[in-house]
């Protein structure tokens, strides 16, 4: 065991630590989507730095940042890029469109279209588009983080759930405690500008550390009972009583990809039950579709997967 991923892990934090306050479990999340190959649905009102977060994470880790702003008119190839007709030349070229990146931040997906939902989703899944006939691959760290804001709905287009199925993790942002929001004001007062990621003096990490990390993730061993632990735990999903819909095979893949992920950042080259029972409500909380009574009554899909986690027997 190398010990690659707790490395980069300690970096991050204290270097994203420099722009953002707090957020801890998010920032390992943001890291851990990227050193997995997953997707993020990233939730929270507007103002509380997400953007930046996501930035930040592109400058320490060396890799690309680009961010789409949804609209309701917003077309795949404002997202992907079109062929143009170079008169000079006598042919078309490529314009490629922001998605040619290794962080992209589709700030309040919902905003856009179906339409161009699927192509976003498709790239997604694929790792590539396709313009007019022709394949084009996207960088080997291509993660999408798709914001939401909880509170506004109209003139947006939900994403359905099978679409959502293919996002790994869904992190909620919270509002700041007490002593963070006066950190973050008095930072400011100090001339902290969130534009300016110059003036922080972010020191960023070797970009063979990323594949290396990737590399010691995927060679995380998971017992056969730690196995049995997830599908026991996607399983029991399906039939509890509050829900209508519950985690597909897919969720349980990820589950362990992201439980693996967090094993690794312990230090430890090996699963056990608190890495599965930490990665289970970003994993599975947006695959959950709770039951009509039992959201009227106020009941959350993190209050069921804490239920449920605390029903299914732990392997010894």
């Amino acid at each position: 065991m190398s010990g690659q991923v707790s490395r980069v892990a300690a970096h991050v934090r204290a270097e994203l630590a420099k722009a953002i306050v707090g957020q801890r479990e998010a920032i390992d999340q943001l890291l851990l989507a990227v050193l997995c190959g997953g997707h993020v649905v990233l939730e929270g009102v507007p103002g509380l730095a997400k953007t930046l977060a996501v930035k930040a994470l592109g400058r320490v880790c060396q890799v690309g940042f680009n961010r789409v702003q949804c609209t309701p008119d917003l077309m795949p190839a404002d997202v992907t890029g079109t062929n143009m007709f170079n008169m000079a030349q006598g042919s078309f070229t490529l314009h490629r469109g922001p998605i040619f990146t290794d962080l992209l931040l589709v700030d309040e997906i919902n905003r856009t279209p179906p339409r161009t939902q699927a192509a976003l989703l498709e790239a997604m899944e694929e790792r590539q588009v396709t313009i007019d006939g022709a394949r084009h691959a996207l960088p080997p760290f291509f993660t999408v983080f798709a914001t939401q804001n909880p509170i506004e709905f109209e003139g947006t287009y939900p994403l359905p759930e099978a679409q959502l199925d293919r996002f790994l993790m869904k992190i909620r942002i919270g509002y700041p405690g007490n002593d963070e929001e006066v950190e973050i004001l008095m930072r400011h007062q100090r001339g902290f500008d969130a534009h300016d990621l110059d003036r922080l003096g972010l020191t960023t990490l070797e970009p063979a550390l990323l594949k290396e990390a990737r590399a010691e993730i995927g060679g995380i061993r998971v017992d056969e009972a730690l196995a049995r632990y997830i599908g026991a735990v996607a399983r029991r999903t399906r039939n509890w009583p509050s829900l209508s819909l519950g985690a597909s095979p897919r969720a349980a893949v990820s589950l362990m990809a992201a439980a693996k992920g967090l094993a690794a950042m312990e230090g430890r080259d090996f699963l056990i039950p608190d890495d599965v029972k930490a990665a289970a409500p970003p994993v599975l909380r947006h695959r959950l579709i709770l039951k009509p009574e039992a959201d009227l009554d106020g009941v959350t899909s993190d209050q069921v997967i804490a239920d449920l986690i605390a029903a299914v027997e732990v392997p010894r």
